[in-house]
């Protein structure tokens, strides 16, 4: 329910604040009930360089076409490259491993900092979606919004943030953004 004020590990007891988390927490219990040497995976916040309905890439798309892009301040998130997800969990399942786990790229962020990191990479770098008006990202169209006074229909959590009491084997959120912009300047 996002009141704790530390990362959430897997001993924590959910308790969650909308139909979602809901539904997601009930198909937790539902697998390792049927399948006690499943692998259940916690993960948060996305972003990948083949996705394109991303936080990271969506923010790029707007600054780039000079858009304001309206970002929460108040809630934190620990978020998650998906090459990274994907690998350590083939690792993991290569490994034998089971029960449930939190996996997601080490740190801390709200989805403000989170876009104001991707917009920062983007102008270090020069680099530029094909939709770029100009080669630099204006970071002053990053428009911070408390959670309420964003308007959204389903309660969220203030706090996302998940560790593992279990094991630590992902790379830090600044390493994951470093690989995620080398791969979008691959792939341009």
């Amino acid at each position: 329910d996002g009141t704790l004020e530390i990362p959430y590990v897997e001993s924590h007891k959910p308790s969650p604040l909308n139909v979602y988390g809901r539904s997601k927490a009930e198909s937790e219990v539902k697998v390792l009930s049927l399948y006690s040497e499943a692998l259940v995976v916690r993960t948060s916040s996305f972003f990948g360089p083949w996705d394109q309905f991303n936080f990271a890439t969506n923010i790029l798309k707007d600054l780039s076409l000079k858009k304001k892009v309206f970002v929460c301040r108040d809630i934190k998130v620990s978020p998650t490259y998906i090459p990274d997800l994907v690998h350590t969990c083939l690792d993991l399942l290569l490994d034998g491993e089971y029960g449930l786990l939190h996996l997601a790229n080490e740190g801390a962020l709200s989805w403000a900092e989170f876009a104001r990191v991707v917009a920062d990479q983007a102008n270090q770098r020069n680099f530029c979606l094909d939709t770029c008006l100009d080669i630099s990202l204006d970071t002053s169209l990053i428009i911070e919004k408390n959670l309420a006074e964003l308007n959204l229909r389903a309660p969220r959590p203030r706090n996302s943030v998940l560790t593992s009491e279990k094991i630590k084997v992902m790379p830090t959120f600044e390493n994951a953004v470093s690989r995620y912009f080398s791969e979008l300047e691959i792939r341009i």
